[in-house]
């Protein structure tokens, strides 16, 4: 018979299926303890806001005044749509 290539029902040669599968769990990481895991964890935090490009305060407030005048623009816009549809159930049932 022949044998499937790429097959992966197979295990490797030379290695058992439970051998595998340990040291694809297991690996050489020890537990750490949970100061050394939070500890771990703010040096990663820190890692990553270093890689923050902040905008400059021009920007920010460019930035700002636009979602403002965006949000104002919407609440004008639903508030009309409401008046608008009060005022026809009013007609149609008042």
């Amino acid at each position: 018979m022949t044998e499937a290539l790429g097959s992966t029902a197979t295990p490797e040669r030379g290695r058992p299926e439970d051998e595998a599968s340990q040291s694809r769990r297991g690996g050489k990481r020890k537990k750490k303890g949970p100061l050394a895991r939070l500890a771990t964890f703010y040096r990663q935090v820190i890692a990553e806001l270093r890689k923050v490009v902040w905008p400059k305060r021009s920007d920010l407030i460019t930035y700002t005044t636009v979602v403002i005048v965006f949000v104002v623009v919407m609440i004008a816009l639903v508030s009309v749509i409401d008046l608008g549809f009060s005022k026809l159930i009013e007609q149609v049932f008042g």
